[in-house]
């Protein structure tokens, strides 16, 4: 149990941490409640007891923002489906403690040329790695919908109620998704959230705290009921850091909450709709009833009117 616990903050399964301060700080802990129990040995269940409540003096700040979540002062759906919106995940760094919990991150899109607006950024409350992830976006979109036509689009992201800045790229592709959402006009499941890098190829790139941000949004599924529908999407890549608790790994093993590993865009996008995302055809088609499919008629439906708007302030 110490030794995975030591795996588990060296934040690698091949890894063991060499910060031994906190190890024999638990050690000595685990000897306290082994004593108290009147044990002559320290087992298992005294070093989780250790580390557990080692947590519990810290955590007053995630338990606040639990609270807020579960009576709804934050907006953040657990089930149905919604277009243009997603979960994304979240870390909090306290110092001593770190902790995940979701996010909603909507989109709205519209006819327009002022392509990907990052409301986070227009905010000055965009750190520079969000703020590149966000402009991979546009270089995925283009590769994909721009050979054949100009992209005349206009997309607003917000990370709704975050108010003291956002860093990082672990949500670039949750809000691509959130795109291709609303441009499609096919709605997200909101029982499963979504974290990873993507970059221009749409392909899905490691990312860091993996384990606080899936055991966040467990926390708040298991608050309101675990479904067994319930779950995370991570990047494959990450699947060697999965150190998460006993209680997560419990409800995996029994069906009750899921972690899907993907490599691609497409393969979240095909999860989180259950509409086939579509392989590029020649001629820069996508097969009829797609994701791709839909958004890139929709783009084109786009060009055409903003063509047309542009004939007749010309005329």
């Amino acid at each position: 149990e110490i030794i995975e616990y030591g795996v588990r903050l060296s934040g690698r399964q091949n890894k063991l941490t060499t910060r031994f301060n906190i190890i024999a700080d638990v050690i000595r802990e685990t000897n306290y409640w082994a004593t108290k129990d009147g044990n002559g040995f320290a087992s298992a269940k005294h070093v989780q007891k250790a580390i557990n409540e080692r947590i519990e003096r810290v955590k007053m700040i995630e338990e606040k923002i639990q609270e807020m979540i579960i009576d709804g002062t934050i907006f953040i759906d657990s089930k149905g489906e919604v277009v243009g919106q997603v979960n994304g995940l979240s870390v909090y760094d306290t110092g001593e403690y770190s902790f995940g919990k979701p996010s909603r991150i909507t989109v709205n899109t519209a006819m327009g040329k002022a392509g990907i607006i990052n409301i986070e950024r227009e905010a000055d409350l965009s750190g520079p790695s969000h703020n590149k992830g966000v402009l991979i976006l546009s270089g995925y979109l283009r590769r994909l919908y721009a050979q054949n036509k100009p992209l005349v689009m206009s997309a607003s992201i917000a990370f709704e109620q975050s108010y003291g800045g956002v860093d990082g790229d672990s949500a670039s592709s949750t809000e691509i998704y959130a795109i291709l959402s609303s441009l499609a006009e096919v709605p997200i499941r909101q029982d499963i959230a979504v974290t990873g890098s993507v970059n221009q190829k749409g392909e899905i790139q490691p990312i860091g705290g993996v384990n606080q941000k899936i055991e966040g949004f467990f926390d708040v599924c298991k608050a309101r009921g675990l479904t067994g529908s319930q779950g995370v999407m991570i990047p494959f890549p990450n699947v060697p850091d999965l150190m998460l608790r006993h209680d997560v790994v419990e409800a995996v093993e029994g069906g009750k909450f899921h972690v899907y590993p993907i490599q691609a865009i497409d393969e979240g996008i095909e999860i989180l709709t259950g509409v086939p995302a579509g392989r590029k055809l020649s001629g820069n088609k996508f097969p009829k009833g797609t994701i791709h499919f839909l958004v890139d008629n929709k783009l084109t439906e786009y060009a055409k009117r903003w063509k047309d708007i542009e004939a007749c302030v010309e005329s």
